[in-house]
């Protein structure tokens, strides 16, 4: 949008589990429909909306005051009052699109198959882009202003103040900003920009068609995205092999459509990053939050530098499950098949709030608050978006989570996981002003992961057997693999693909499989067996849809695992350190957020500490695996 930098962030969990029970199908095997799942169970959009009705009364408001931006045009450096009076009609738009786009956003995900929902959601991105056309002169207006008049409205006008941190932002971009009819000339582009991603999220989501197999009871299942996860932590490996190669199969048949809204995506980001006159479309996407490139770069090559333990994993895996050689579809599924557990949704939040009281009475009392208020959308039902994700920051309305039911384990942590993401946002919206309600992408993962640490840390404290601190201990070391290790494979995928693009090099549907499995034989290690349908893995990461997203997952995991270990051993000034982070939103810099909290990313310190536990938790395993 325009002052307000809002964003709505989508954490999708990449291997989220459904299980074959109540909560994701029937007795046929097919999935539930919304009517058939317990009310309990499901989201209250009427918090946001108690009508659709409603939503098309604040969208008529907002179509209607849409010309009332001309008012403001040309005016805004008169006095410190004409300055108060664009930004608070903005925020009046604002904080209503906030709102609508939230239910729209909400409502399409619970049924991609709907199209009076899809409909909606289209219609919030065509008011988007008429907003930002509309609105796209207050930037460069704003900026033609000399700062020290603009710094002397600030200092003279209290309700100025609040937008202190907001506007000496907007200056330190100035260089990228364009002059009036050239922003809107990109805020009408603002449409075209979504539709790779779009059209990806309904292809793989409702309209590609994935094969019918036999489970490993010999029953026929169709296989979804969350059956598919599931499969892969099945301990019966031919039908592991038969889930994976069947699956993968369906994005290998479409590769080429697939490749091509990939390009269309990376040529988005080059689009705008040259628009803006940056060095690359990597710099663009990191500047917004004044993120230096040389933390990324400084991620990948310590990562490259130390790839060991993970290639130490693959062999202790491979010798534990006694294979002659080890593939894709060996690695998630358990060395330790002997504990098992099944986790309903109502124990795992028992689970989690215990996990959670490191934290202090405050937090458990808001999270007791979302799991009794239906903040959760539980159940996998047909035609509703796989994974799981936190709905983000809005303003005056709690966030929503969303997951797929799946009775196991790894549903506990994407509980705790998403949860934090839901107590981050939750704690901003209440403690923030409305420009400062959300938070940047680089801290996003913090919260989540940090409570997935907390869970951690009480599971292996009240493991009473060898086997099940073996099975935690896997648990500890597959959250490094997939949360730190697998998605900085990802992030250079992208940095790759994009400096490939960059530079004229045509990306078709082989050129980035060849270059996906070569990345990922890299990270694995020469005991791994990539196949070809590892190799068309990059055409199913919704998360390189997301501008270089993914690296944050591993700086944020990073930052967590010292967050967390700060919290349980000093306990109340950390805990007071740490909620002020859940609650600082956008009102600094997300890395001096960061540094306030006791953790400084510019340093490879928490890279390297990350990599060293994972040595460490290596050598507890083959310690414990050597006694009798």
């Amino acid at each position: 949008m325009n002052l307000k930098n809002w964003e709505v962030t989508i954490m999708a969990v990449l291997f989220s589990t459904i299980n074959s029970s109540l909560y994701s199908q029937n007795g046929a095997g097919k999935l539930l429909t919304r009517d058939q799942v317990e009310l309990k169970y499901t989201w209250n959009l009427g918090d946001i909306y108690s009508s659709v009705d409603l939503w098309e009364k604040d969208f008529q408001w907002i179509n209607e005051n849409i010309p009332a931006y001309k008012e403001f045009e040309g005016k805004i450096g008169n006095s410190a009052k004409d300055l108060l009076a664009v930004i608070i009609f903005d925020e009046s738009i604002s904080i209503r699109l906030v709102r609508l786009h939230l239910y729209a956003s909400c409502s399409k995900d619970l049924d991609l198959s709907n199209s009076d929902n899809l409909a909606r959601f289209d219609r919030i991105n065509q008011l988007e882009s008429k907003i930002s056309v509309a609105s796209s002169y207050i930037v460069p207006e704003l900026l033609s202003i000399p700062k020290e008049k603009i710094e002397k409205y600030i200092e003279e006008t209290t309700e100025l103040k609040i937008y202190k941190h907001e506007i000496e932002n907007l200056f330190r971009i100035k260089e990228h900003t364009l002059p009036k009819e050239q922003e809107e000339i990109l805020a009408l582009s603002g449409e075209v920009n979504q539709v790779p991603e779009n059209a990806f999220s309904v292809f793989t989501n409702a309209e590609m068609k994935f094969p019918s197999i036999k489970d490993s009871s010999g029953n026929v299942i169709q296989l979804s995205a969350g059956r598919y996860s599931k499969a892969m932590y099945s301990t019966n490996r031919a039908f592991r092999i038969e889930a994976y190669k069947s699956y993968n199969q369906s994005y290998i048949d479409f590769r080429n459509t697939l490749a091509t809204l990939f390009n269309g995506e990376i040529k988005t980001h080059i689009f705008y990053s040259k628009a803006r006159k940056f060095n690359s479309s990597r710099e663009a996407s990191m500047n917004n939050s004044n993120i230096p490139v040389s933390v990324y770069d400084n991620l990948v090559q310590s990562v490259n530098d130390n790839l060991e333990p993970l290639h130490r994993w693959v062999r202790i895996r491979k010798k534990v499950l006694g294979l002659p050689e080890i593939h894709p579809y060996d690695v998630y599924v358990t060395l330790f098949p002997a504990v098992k557990k099944e986790y309903s949704y109502d124990k795992a939040t028992e689970i989690v709030k215990d996990a959670l009281k490191p934290l202090g009475t405050d937090y458990i009392k808001n999270l007791s608050t979302a799991f009794d208020n239906r903040w959760v959308d539980v159940c996998e039902t047909k035609g509703k978006m796989s994974g799981a994700y936190s709905s983000g920051a809005s303003y005056g309305i709690h966030p929503f989570v969303l997951l797929n039911w799946n009775y196991q384990l790894e549903d506990v942590f994407t509980l705790a996981h998403e949860m934090g993401h839901n107590m981050h946002s939750f704690y901003t919206e209440q403690n923030q002003p409305f420009p400062y309600v959300g938070y940047s992408t680089f801290i996003a993962e913090v919260a989540s992961t940090c409570n997935e640490a907390l869970l951690l840390d009480y599971l292996i404290d009240h493991a009473t057997m060898k086997e099940e601190k073996l099975a935690l201990l896997e648990k500890y070391i597959s959250n490094i693999v997939t949360t730190f290790y697998r998605q900085v494979m990802f992030a250079e995928f992208e940095q790759v693909t994009h400096a490939k693009a960059e530079n004229g090099e045509a990306l078709s549907a082989e050129a980035l499989s060849q270059l996906f499995k070569d990345i990922v034989q890299k990270y694995w290690g020469p005991d791994m067996v990539v196949d070809e349908e590892e190799a068309c893995t990059w055409a199913r990461i919704p998360h390189f849809y997301y501008n270089f997203y993914v690296y944050q997952y591993a700086t944020s995991f990073a930052a967590s695992q010292i967050l967390a270990q700060k919290i349980k051993k000093e306990k109340q000034p950390a805990i007071d350190k740490y909620l002020r982070f859940l609650k600082a939103g956008n009102s600094d810099y997300p890395i001096n957020i960061l540094r306030e909290a006791g953790v400084d990313m510019t340093s490879p310190e928490p890279i390297i500490s990350t990599i060293k536990r994972m040595d460490a938790l290596l050598d507890e395993m083959e310690k414990l695996l050597a006694e009798k």
